[in-house]
């Protein structure tokens, strides 16, 4: 018994322990309680245990750095006297002493934070910044009520879905995506978009973003180095566009959608559009424009990607099929649950022509072996059983009042300001004419507690100044005061009277 006790502690003092990563061999002989307790208190101060974190028990801990148990119980003692922790019965011995703050560097003086944002072209970690930045009234465009997000819906379809599921099915999916959800999706698009495909038609993805990366290195081995963008359209698209090494000609946009004469005029032999709702400007690709966009895809095999980004938010319009609907083989179709439900369940769909499919599901198979299977299983349970379109009933009545608040806090507080996009989306656009950039009027409006993008972040092509304007994620109160404090802004920096 002796000699099997020997073998075991000598061989835990060898590894010592994962816990972290203590290593007895640099213990002074005779001191191991002060060592261990020494090694706890920088752990502490450091950050690597933080507040609420769990000591190991004395007899594992012990057992594992191959000394008595009294050795780590005396450690323990001590840190329990400094303060640093505190034994909990059941709950263990846990730490409840913070760990030393880290002095921060002062902020600069000489470009205030909000004033930053929007100096200069906006760079690829513009959103990043501008969602990282707290303010008291939120603006931005794309949020979708994230309060909305039907989490009891989702809760009863999970505890559905985990009750009915194999051992199997917890391994490894398909990387096109759950064969449940690529169904779900096939009738969702055939029910609210007139696209009629398959399950093997549809490419699970993980958002739009994603969509977009995996196009990159299969469009160039295409032959296709330019993809031409709306102008102005969306800047965090065509910044997916660069990254991947793909020019963006701009093509401007006017009131029936974008100006084919003059995507001929780029050369490109690829597109990017928003045809249901234009991004930012609102408008719907007008019946001409639709024939005369796809006469251009026929010829000489163009290719059009089609960013279905929220064409089930509308109100004031009647419904638009998508354009793959029209010319399956010559469009790529991209859509989200990101607008519907929450941008962090990061699940998507494209459509590519049949040419694309097979590349592009070897480019997501590299990638990620395809999404996790789980939420797919549960996005395509609210699809089937029909709350999706219930949860979108509702949210349409909610963004109407929304949108309705935003439109008439523009008529009272921005005086011959022009709207844009009102009839469906997330978001309005408006146009002033008095002469402030509109970066400008963006950055006094976050100073005072207001967050929107300027028009002109989405430019390549010079055009009047403008603001972007979320209105879903507020509330109508919000959303008017919002408004209220742009409008006061604006005529103060124009030397307008504010009265």
């Amino acid at each position: 018994m002796t000699s099997t006790t020997t073998t075991t502690t000598s061989t835990f003092a060898t590894h010592g322990s994962d816990f972290l990563q203590l290593d007895l061999g640099s213990a002074p002989l005779g001191g191991k309680a002060d060592w261990l307790a020494q090694q706890l208190r920088d752990a502490i101060a450091d950050g690597r245990l933080v507040v609420g974190a769990k000591l190991p028990p004395t007899r594992i801990l012990a057992a594992e750095l191959g000394v008595s148990r009294g050795v780590v119980t005396e450690a323990y003692r001590r840190l329990t006297e400094d303060g640093h922790v505190e034994g909990r019965r059941r709950g263990g011995t846990t730490v409840v002493a913070a760990p030393v703050a880290r002095r921060q560097p002062a902020p600069s003086r000489s470009t205030p934070p909000h004033r930053s944002l929007f100096t200069g072209p906006p760079g690829p970690e513009i959103f990043d910044a501008l969602r990282a930045t707290r303010t008291r009234i939120d603006l931005t465009p794309g949020q979708p009520d994230l309060s909305a997000f039907p989490r009891a819906a989702w809760l009863r379809a999970e505890r559905e879905v985990l009750a009915g599921l194999s051992a199997e099915d917890l391994g490894y999916g398909d990387p096109r995506g759950a064969p449940l959800l690529r169904r779900a999706v096939a009738d969702w698009l055939g029910r609210s978009r007139g696209i009629r495909v398959g399950p093997d038609d549809v490419l699970i993805v993980a958002g739009t973003a994603q969509a977009l990366t995996l196009l990159h290195p299969v469009l160039r081995a295409d032959g296709i180095d330019s993809v031409a963008v709306e102008d102005p359209g969306s800047l965090g698209t065509r910044q997916h566009l660069l990254n991947g090494n793909l020019t963006t000609p701009p093509v401007p946009v006017d009131e029936d959608g974008v100006r084919v004469d003059a995507l001929r005029a780029t050369g490109s032999p690829a597109v990017l559009l928003t045809p249901a709702h234009q991004f930012p400007m609102g408008m719907v690709t007008s019946g001409e424009r639709r024939r005369e966009l796809l006469h251009w895809a026929a010829e000489d095999n163009h290719l059009i990607i089609e960013d279905d980004y929220d064409a089930e938010h509308r109100y004031d319009r009647p419904p638009v099929p998508a354009l793959r609907s029209l010319l399956a083989d010559r469009v790529c179709y991209l859509g989200s649950v990101s607008k519907l439900l929450a941008p962090a369940l990061r699940i998507g769909w494209m459509v590519p022509p049949p040419r694309h499919l097979s590349p592009l599901t070897e480019a997501k198979r590299f990638t990620d072996l395809g999404n996790a299977v789980l939420p797919q299983l549960v996005l395509a349970r609210l699809m089937d059983s029909g709350h999706l379109e219930r949860h979108l009933r509702l949210l349409r009545g909610r963004h109407v009042r929304r949108r309705d608040a935003m439109i008439a806090a523009v008529a009272r507080h921005l005086p011959g300001a022009v709207v844009h996009g009102a009839a469906a989306g997330l978001h309005l656009t408006v146009t002033y004419a008095h002469d402030v950039p509109d970066t400008e009027l963006a950055a006094a409006a976050l100073a005072r507690g207001v967050k929107c993008q300027p028009l002109s972040w989405h430019r390549q092509l010079p055009g009047r100044p403008g603001l972007v304007l979320g209105y879903a994620a507020g509330t109508a109160g919000t959303v008017s005061e919002g408004v209220e404090v742009i409008g006061r802004t604006l005529r103060e920096l124009a030397g307008v009277s504010v009265g």
